[in-house]
């Protein structure tokens, strides 16, 4: 069996709530060895699920983090829990942070505030960040470069321009790319892909989001188990064997995450 590992599934989401030990046995049944499990932790039920989840699995680790949309609830508590779980070593990141310009659930102003206390505190813990990136490249390079980030991490669900992507790598950044590549209308992004080192490529569901082709015809719930097929269209796009792919992105994560 290929092993794979999913470097963003929100497990800790109701939509998992009435199934979410089967969706793991399925995934772990089909090769995927790692599950990465990002934590809005403005929301009590879902930190307590995946408290209750790395408790139970020990191949699914977290990150924990206030998302852009949730950007206006950012205060001091919520900061001293994302150190408490950094301490407790109950997070491997520090996300998802960042800015999202398409929907501004929160203002641009709450988010970059919110975004650059998040920087700051994982630059003080050691700890990467895991970052969601929506019509707002040069505003998140902008203020990486402000504080100085150094840490690393990831762009999850990577959906922006190459150019970005570049100045990311710089800054030592992996890139993540989720079933959106699968879709046929996806040609510019597939061509981005294509130009992303072998070595700092990753691949996720964001699931319970965005299933891939060919599945998204079949099942409106993304989940861990279908990551394989994001993975062999990079694979395909790349023009190298499935497994030894596979096995390569499971190398890239081992190297951000030591350990994990």
């Amino acid at each position: 069996m290929t092993l794979i590992i999913d470097s963003h599934a929100h497990l800790s989401t109701e939509d998992f709530d009435k199934d979410r030990d089967l969706v793991i046995k399925r995934a772990f049944d089909s090769g995927v060895k790692k599950i990465l499990c990002p934590t809005e932790i403005s929301d009590s039920k879902i930190l307590s699920t995946t408290y209750s989840l790395i408790k139970k699995y020990s191949h699914i680790t977290a990150a924990g983090g206030v998302h852009p949309h949730n950007a206006s609830q950012y205060n001091q508590n919520l900061e001293n829990r994302i150190k408490d779980m950094a301490d407790e070593n109950k997070i491997v990141a520090v996300g998802e942070i960042g800015l999202d310009f398409y929907y501004n659930y929160s203002t641009p102003a709450e988010q970059k505030l919110a975004f650059q206390k998040q920087l700051a505190l994982a630059q003080n813990l050691k700890l990467p960040v895991i970052i969601h990136s929506r019509k707002a490249a040069s505003d998140v390079l902008a203020l990486i470069k402000e504080q100085n980030f150094t840490n690393g991490g990831i762009l999850h669900c990577f959906t922006e321009n190459l150019d970005f992507a570049k100045k990311m790598l710089d800054r030592g950044f992996f890139i993540s790319f989720s079933g959106i590549l699968t879709y046929p209308k996806a040609h510019d992004l597939r061509e981005t892909a294509k130009k992303i080192p072998d070595d700092r490529l990753l691949v996720e569901t964001d699931a319970p989001f965005l299933t891939p082709v060919p599945f998204r015809t079949r099942f409106k719930r993304n989940e861990p188990a279908f990551v394989t097929e994001t993975a062999k269209v990079l694979a395909e796009l790349k023009k190298v064997p499935f497994e030894s792919f596979a096995e390569k992105i499971c190398q890239n994560f081992s190297s951000l995450f030591i350990e994990s």
